[in-house]
């Protein structure tokens, strides 16, 4: 008899009462049932353990707290704590929808070779209501070389093989902005990755989040990005690195000049030509730079 697979759900909260019913409910309607909901819960000061106790008569359900040190803390607390074959990420003010853990378990029985699924996601407010939906282009196998133009594995559609963390290790606690970049970064260098060209959940956008603040979005990934070409300088070919590197300067670039920082936004094109001066990436940047003025 084939065994039935233990997906395990690491959710990660704080301060999120006002919307963790919702991501914890959208569990439970999932089609696929043999799962557990590790809720790990980062020092919240407001009502989260009692509405985590409404729950706890499933014993599918798991609370845990600790001081608050951080969602990649968090995180890893979670993945210690599990048993499951595969690991998902629920952020506590997201939401799923029905079958996105029945999707992603068919995925890997198509393709038993990939290591991390994931798929779309809804654009959801504080209220809930769609406000659009994720059009980034995604890629399949051994995605390296794209992911360093962009971060465009949505954290809360992924399911991962237990063993991927066992090998390569969990979320860099060290940094507060865009781990799930740095873990994305470093396990492509090793798995690969399938792309579902599905919806699988919603992502709220919130004015208050860290992830909204793009600069510092930017500025953070700058780093993570030079740091993992440095710890990892055979992950892609020379080129790939010159123009991975280049695509990210011009789509720092374009935010700045959006924001009408176009001095940074120079420095930024000028980087971005120096990476890769054949491509017209950095020529239409300047372009709109000059028509913005």
């Amino acid at each position: 008899m084939q065994k039935i697979p233990l997906i395990s759900i690491v959710t990660p909260t704080y301060n999120r009462s006002e919307f963790l019913a919702e991501a914890v409910n959208s569990v439970l309607g999932q089609t696929y049932s043999n799962f557990e909901l590790l809720i790990i819960d980062d020092g919240s000061t407001d009502d989260t353990r009692e509405l985590v106790a409404s729950y706890q008569q499933d014993p599918r359900i798991r609370y845990f707290y600790q001081s608050n040190q951080g969602q990649s803390v968090a995180r890893n607390r979670g993945i210690a704590e599990s048993a499951g074959d595969f690991i998902c990420f629920l952020d506590s003010d997201n939401a799923w929808l029905p079958k996105k853990l029945e999707r992603s378990l068919l995925e890997f029985q198509r393709f038993p070779e990939t290591q991390v699924v994931y798929g779309d996601s809804i654009l959801i407010d504080e209220n809930s209501a769609e406000i659009g939906k994720s059009t980034m282009k995604r890629y399949s196998g051994r995605i390296t070389a794209n992911l360093l133009k962009d971060n465009f594995v949505s954290m809360n559609t992924t399911m991962t093989r237990r063993h991927c963390f066992e090998e390569m290790g969990g979320f860099n606690e060290s940094d507060r902005i865009a781990e799930d970049y740095e873990l994305w970064l470093r396990f492509s260098t090793k798995f690969e990755f399938h792309y579902i060209p599905e919806f699988l959940g919603c992502y709220r956008k919130m004015d208050n989040q860290i992830s909204s603040d793009k600069q510092r979005r930017f500025e953070g990934n700058e780093r993570l990005l030079l740091k993992f070409l440095e710890q990892y300088p055979d992950a892609v070919t020379g080129r790939e690195r010159r123009r991975g590197l280049s695509h990210f300067y011009i789509r720092k670039a374009r935010y700045e000049i959006s924001a009408k920082a176009f001095r940074a936004a120079l420095s930024d094109i000028a980087r971005g030509t120096k990476y890769d001066p054949w491509w017209q990436g950095p020529w239409r940047a300047l372009a709109k730079m000059v028509l913005s003025r």
